[in-house]
C-alpha cells in the first residue's frame, strides 16, 4: 500500500514557528502593497514545504484471518437427552465451515460453575475476547442448552453473536419445588413446609392432573402423599428429634420426562426443643443439693420444678409426714396427671418416706417404659433398707446395691467401655492436683450392674460408679455417689461436672449426637465426614450412593477409641445416602436440584437481550446445522438457517519505505529562484 505522508526534518511546533517568521514579512509586504510579494510568499511557501519533506510511504501488508469465537455448553444439563451429539455435531460443522471461509477459531467448554454457579458463558466468552485481538473478531457462536446463567454479563463483542441451540421441541419435564421450609423446628410441634409439582415444556396431554410424592425422615421409611400438579400445597410435619434432621422429598419418574434430578428436594432442619421440663426431687437436705439446682436453673430454656424434703430421716418426733409442709406435696398432680410432661425426672437422695406411695412411683416405671428418661443420684439412702430401689422402680435400675457405702477417697475413672461412650468420651482432664485428672471424691454406694448395663466410670477398685441401661423405650441412669458437688466446689481442682451432667441429660433424652451406636454425615463445601461411633468391635466400609445412583464404598479408620472417621469428596450436588451394616444417614450437598436442574426445557428466551443487541440470532439444532456467510459491519446478521460472520480486514504491516517526493536541492533552487524574481521584480519598480 502507498500513500504520502510528511516526515518533518524538525519537529511540527519548530516548522510552524519557521514558517511564521517568513510568511509575516511577506504579508506585511502585501498590505503595504509593494511589488514582488507573492513571489516571497511563493518562496515561503516552498522553504516550508521542504522542511515538512513530503514522502511517499510504502507499506508491506500481510493479511490476518478473522477470528470466531466458539463457546461450547459441556454443562450437567447438556447431558441429558442427546444434547450431547447435537453439541458435538453443531460444532463440528462450523469449525468445517470456519475453515472452508478462511475463519480461525477459538474454541472455549464451558463445565458446571463452583459451588452452584451454573452455567457462565458469558465469563468464558469474555476470557477468550481477553486472549485475541478485537479488531479481528467476526463473531461468536454459544452452542448451549440455552440455559445460561450469566446471561447479564455478557461481554461488549465487536462482532455478532449467535446461539445454537440444542435440545428438542417435544422435550418436558417434572420438578419439585419447595418454596417454604424453616431451618429451626420445635419438637413434635407441626410446621408447614410449602410444596409445588411444576410440569415444563410440552406436557403429553394424556398427564394426570396429580402427582406420587414420598417423604422421608432420615433416610427412613417414606410416606406416600398425592398432591396436585401446579398447585401449592402446605405440608404439616414434626420433627421427633433433636438435632439435624434430613427430610427428603421425592417424586417418582414419570414416563418420558427430561430427568429425574429435579424430582427430588432435601431440607436440613434442626431440631430444638421449646423448653425442657425437669421435675427435680431431693431427699433430703445435702451440700450436693445446690450444685443439682444451679446447674439446671443455668439454662435459660429449662423449666425447673424442684421439691426438697428438709426433715431429716433420722429425726423421730412422731408429727406425720403430710403435715411438715407449708403446702401440700402436688404428689397426684406431679406423679400421675403430668408425668408425661416432663422431659427428665431426677431422684436427688431420695428414699421411701411414705411420701410418695408405690402407685406413684409405679407411674415413674411406666413413664420411663413409653419413653421417659430417669436420673438417680445415690446416697447412702440407696444401700438402705428403704432405698428406691426397694420399690416398683427395681425392675428399670441399671444396678442392685449391694447394702455397703464405701466411705474412702478415689478419683472417678473411666474404663474401656466408658473411654468409647459418648457421655464420658474425652472428657476434660486438666483440673486435678499432683498430676491426677480430677480430683477426689469420699464416698461410693457398692453397685452390681446388670447384664444389660453399660459401665461408663468407676471409682474405688473399679467398682461401677454411673451405669446407663435402656428400658424399652427409655433410658435410666445411676450415679452411684452424692460428691459430684466436690468437682462443683474445686476441691483439689474439680473436675468436668457441668459437661458430664449435661451430656448425661442430653443421653437420657436421645439426642442424635450422644447416641452410642451412630453413623453420622456432615458436610464442609464438598467434602464429606463420615464418622461411625459403637461400643463395639471396628465396624466395616460405609457405602456412599451418590445422587446419580454411584456408589462408593469408604474404609474408616479410629480417631479416638469408639469413633471410626473417613472423608470423600462429593463430585456432585445433590442427597448422598451411607449404609454402614444395618446403620443408615443421609447428607445433602447443596441442593438436591442443582442449578443446573431447576430448569431444563432448551429455551432462546435467556440469551434473547443479549443476542439482539449484538444483532446476532439463534437456530435449533434439530432444525439442521446453520450456514455460515459473511456481512458488512452494521447489518443484521442472522435469518433462516444461516448466522452471519462480519469481516473484519485487519493486516499486519511487515515492511515500511519512506522515499522523498522531491529532492531537497530542488526545493532549495526553487525558493531561490523565486526569492530572485521578487527582487528583480522590486528592482524593475
Amino acid at each position: 500500500m502507498r500513500q504520502i505522508v510528511f516526515d518533518p526534518l524538525f519537529p511540527w511546533p519548530v516548522v510552524a514557528a519557521l514558517a511564521a517568521l517568513v510568511i509575516l514579512p511577506c504579508l506585511f509586504a502585501a498590505l503595504r502593497g509593494l511589488p514582488g510579494w507573492w513571489l516571497r510568499t511563493l518562496a515561503a511557501v516552498v522553504l516550508a514545504i521542504a522542511l515538512a519533506d513530503p514522502s511517499l510511504q510504502t507499506e508491506e501488508r500481510e493479511p490476518l484471518s478473522d477470528i470466531l469465537l466458539i463457546a461450547v455448553d459441556d454443562s450437567a444439563s447438556q447431558r441429558l437427552s442427546d444434547r450431547a451429539e447435537q453439541t458435538e455435531g453443531a460444532l463440528a460443522d462450523l469449525l468445517e465451515q470456519a475453515e472452508a471461509d478462511g475463519l480461525a477459531t477459538r474454541v472455549t467448554r464451558v463445565p458446571d460453575g463452583e459451588g452452584d454457579a451454573g452455567t457462565e458463558v458469558a465469563a468464558a466468552l469474555s476470557e477468550l475476547l481477553a486472549e485475541v485481538p478485537r479488531d479481528r473478531v467476526a463473531g461468536a457462536v454459544i452452542i448451549s442448552d440455552g440455559r445460561v446463567h450469566d446471561a447479564d454479563a455478557m461481554p461488549d463483542l465487536p462482532a455478532p453473536l449467535h446461539l445454537v441451540q440444542t435440545g428438542r421441541s417435544e422435550d418436558w419435564d417434572r420438578r419439585l419445588i419447595v418454596s417454604n421450609a424453616p431451618a429451626f423446628a420445635i419438637l413434635d410441634e407441626e410446621f408447614t413446609i410449602t410444596l409445588r409439582v411444576e410440569d415444563q415444556g410440552n406436557v403429553p396431554d394424556d398427564m394426570p392432573a396429580e402427582a406420587d410424592i414420598e417423604l422421608a425422615i432420615d433416610g427412613g421409611q417414606p410416606r406416600a402423599y398425592r398432591i396436585p400438579v401446579g398447585q401449592d400445597l402446605q405440608l404439616p410435619v414434626a420433627l421427633d428429634h433433636g438435632g439435624l434432621n434430613v427430610i427428603e422429598f421425592r417424586l417418582p419418574e414419570a414416563p418420558g420426562e427430561l430427568t429425574t434430578r429435579n424430582n427430588a428436594a432435601v431440607i436440613q432442619i434442626n431440631g430444638v426443643r421449646d423448653r425442657l421440663r425437669v421435675l427435680l426431687v431431693s431427699g433430703e437436705p445435702h451440700p450436693g443439693q445446690r450444685t443439682w439446682r444451679n446447674l439446671l436453673k443455668a439454662d435459660a430454656s429449662v423449666d425447673l420444678v424442684h421439691f426438697t424434703i428438709l426433715r431429716p430421716p433420722g429425726k423421730q418426733d412422731g408429727v406425720p409426714v403430710t403435715e411438715l409442709s407449708l403446702i401440700a406435696f402436688p404428689t397426684r398432680e406431679l406423679f400421675s396427671d403430668k408425668i408425661d410432661e416432663f422431659d427428665l425426672i431426677i431422684f436427688d437422695r431420695y428414699q421411701r418416706r411414705g411420701i410418695l406411695p408405690s402407685i406413684y412411683l409405679d407411674n415413674v416405671r411406666q413413664y420411663v417404659e413409653q419413653g421417659g428418661a430417669l436420673l438417680v443420684a445415690a446416697g447412702p439412702d440407696f444401700a438402705s433398707a428403704d432405698s428406691i430401689f426397694r420399690s416398683p422402680l427395681s425392675s428399670i435400675m441399671p444396678a442392685a446395691p449391694t447394702a455397703i457405702v464405701i466411705d474412702e477417697p478415689f478419683a472417678p475413672g473411666i474404663p474401656e467401655l466408658g473411654e468409647k461412650h459418648p457421655v464420658t468420651e474425652a472428657l476434660p482432664d486438666d483440673y486435678g492436683l499432683d498430676g491426677e485428672p480430677w480430683g477426689r471424691w469420699f464416698r461410693q454406694i457398692q453397685l452390681q450392674a446388670g447384664p444389660d448395663a453399660e459401665v461408663v466410670m468407676t471409682g474405688v477398685e473399679d467398682e461401677p460408679l454411673l451405669v446407663l441401661d435402656r428400658v424399652k423405650a427409655g433410658r435410666v441412669a445411676l450415679l452411684g455417689s452424692d460428691h459430684v458437688w466436690l468437682w462443683d466446689r474445686g476441691y483439689e481442682g474439680g473436675g468436668p461436672q457441668a459437661e458430664l451432667l449435661r451430656r448425661l441429660a442430653h443421653w437420657l433424652m436421645g439426642e442424635p449426637e450422644l447416641e452410642e451406636e451412630a453413623l453420622i454425615a456432615s458436610a464442609l463445601g464438598q467434602e464429606i465426614t463420615v464418622t461411625r461411633r459403637t461400643l463395639g468391635d471396628a465396624p466395616g466400609a460405609v457405602t456412599i450412593t451418590a445422587p446419580d445412583g454411584t456408589e462408593t464404598s469408604l474404609d474408616l479408620e479410629e480417631e479416638t477409641p469408639g469413633r471410626f472417621t473417613a472423608r470423600m469428596i462429593g463430585d456432585e450436588q445433590g442427597l448422598y445416602r451411607l449404609a454402614e451394616g444395618d446403620r443408615e444417614a443421609v447428607i445433602g450437598l447443596g441442593p438436591a436440584a442443582p442449578r443446573e436442574f431447576v430448569e431444563t426445557i432448551a429455551t432462546d428466551t435467556v440469551l434473547a437481550a443479549a443476542i439482539e443487541a449484538r444483532d446476532g440470532g439463534s437456530v435449533a439444532v434439530e432444525d439442521g446445522f446453520p450456514d455460515l456467510r459473511p456481512v458488512r459491519e452494521g447489518r443484521q446478521a442472522a435469518g433462516r438457517g444461516w448466522l452471519g460472520w462480519t469481516p473484519r480486514e485487519a493486516y499486519l504491516t511487515t515492511d515500511v519505505r519512506l522515499l522523498s517526493l522531491v529532492p531537497a536541492w530542488l526545493f532549495l533552487a526553487f525558493a531561490a529562484a523565486l526569492t530572485v524574481a521578487a527582487w528583480l521584480r522590486e528592482g524593475r519598480r
